[in-house]
């Protein structure tokens, strides 16, 4: 959201945040605690793992996946999407039932919300599982985790909050919170240690994941496009208010780049947690020729030459893929308003943060129009110099991320607390 630098404190905050708790209350009266009970054999033991976006549902996967590798005895049960629940989560809830952006939208969605995490706080009172896993998403987990310390269950917070963005203060209230906190940057570690958190930084899980089996060529073959033709990537965000709030001007935009360049093809892959049809009637209505994907996210920056991408953790996938991309970002206008009292940092953008500089294009909130993201985007595909040297940039990024194998590495701190639990 650029960079603001304000003290002042929101009364829409605060009032937003006493409704979400007197409502959740509501929903959770009726419930008394009762006893947790312990496993038959005594040795089997129960995890609960919240995500609640896409990026979290892969990262779940993935460490679900490392954890059973260590010990198959484990079970999971969580909130995500199909990656978890492929890995063999049990599903208390749908990601797709709390992943909202911003104060207004939050308040539209309240209901649900609250439903969610009542069950989560039966199951946590009636189960007892030996371990919360929370994987960031912040105001949803924070409030979760909660009731869990309430309880005495142990917390491990993989992929933190971005507090060095904003509201910073979150930081005193994890150290009270969390058992342990696994960050993903390197610069996260003093942020923590500080505040007399035990941090353990294990890399950036992406580094393992963001990859592509095929060559370009062939992965527009798999992807069932024109191998010679320009391809730009649409990346429209894993929320349905994202993609109410940004696709009808990326296909706008597309409009202008397909007069300009006729050759240029459109590929969108479609996230998780996104009903498939609600995608599909918004390019119907633009009249722009898309070829929509079901996933294999990966496999679409492969084929592409340029992207345009909500803010998040596309961003930064697609920067590990090294494609060029224009970085796109839009909310409410209440929304935005109280984000710009909070927010600290110069790029929305995590390749631009990572990299301490402006690698690609940022388009925020009213910048946000058809000609704007079509003339970042033509630049790309126009100058072949300039694409290359984002690419590059890009490349770096990648570097400063580390090695992989952060899911393994996130599996045993897991496995050190569960043991420690014991």
């Amino acid at each position: 959201m650029g960079e603001f630098h304000s003290d002042k404190k929101s009364d829409f905050i605060r009032l937003s945040s006493a409704f979400i708790s007197v409502k959740c209350r509501f929903y959770d009266y009726r419930f008394q605690a009762t006893k947790g009970h312990t496993d038959a054999d005594g040795r089997m033991k129960k995890i609960l793992i919240i995500a609640g976006e896409a990026s979290g549902d892969l990262h779940g996967s993935n460490l679900v996946k490392a954890m059973k590798s260590q010990d198959p005895t484990l079970i999971f049960y969580g909130v995500g999407s199909r990656n978890m629940r492929a890995a063999g989560v049990t599903m208390l809830a749908d990601a797709s039932e709390i992943s909202v952006v911003g104060a207004t939208e939050v308040l539209t969605h309240i209901g649900a919300i609250c439903r969610v995490y009542t069950k989560l706080k039966q199951f946590l009172r009636e189960e007892r599982p030996d371990l919360l896993i929370l994987i960031d998403f912040p105001d949803f987990n924070i409030f979760t985790g909660k009731a869990a310390k309430q309880l005495g269950i142990p917390i491990l917070y993989y992929i933190s909050p971005q507090v060095w963005a904003w509201r910073k203060g979150r930081i005193n209230t994890l150290a009270k919170l969390v058992t342990a906190i696994m960050v993903v940057f390197p610069f996260e570690v003093d942020l923590y240690r500080n505040a007399g958190v035990d941090v353990r930084f294990v890399g950036h899980p992406l580094a393992d994941v963001v990859m592509s089996a095929y060559t370009r060529e062939e992965s527009r073959d798999v992807l069932g496009i024109a191998r010679d033709r320009r391809t730009v990537a649409l990346l429209p965000g894993s929320r349905t208010n994202e993609i109410m709030h940004l696709l009808p001007d990326m296909l706008k935009a597309a409009t202008i780049l397909l007069d300009r360049f006729p050759d240029v093809q459109f590929v969108l892959p479609v996230a998780p947690t996104l009903p498939h049809d609600l995608v599909e009637r918004y390019v119907s209505e633009s009249g722009v020729p898309v070829r929509i994907i079901d996933g294999k996210v990966y496999d679409v920056l492969r084929a592409s030459d340029a992207a345009i991408v909500t803010s998040g953790t596309a961003t930064l996938e697609t920067g590990l893929m090294a494609v060029p991309m224009v970085i796109v970002y839009r909310i409410s206008r209440i929304s935005y308003l109280i984000g710009r009292l909070f927010i600290r940092v110069k790029h929305i953008g995590l390749v631009n943060i990572v990299a301490g500089r402006t690698v690609v294009p940022e388009l925020i909130q009213d910048d946000v129009t058809p000609e704007h993201i079509a003339s970042a985007i033509g630049t790309f595909l126009a100058d072949q110099d300039k694409r290359r040297e984002v690419e590059h940039d890009l490349r770096q990024v990648r570097a400063l991320l580390g090695e992989g194998g952060a899911s393994s590495r996130a599996a045993s701190v897991a496995r050190e607390l569960l043991e420690r639990a014991a």
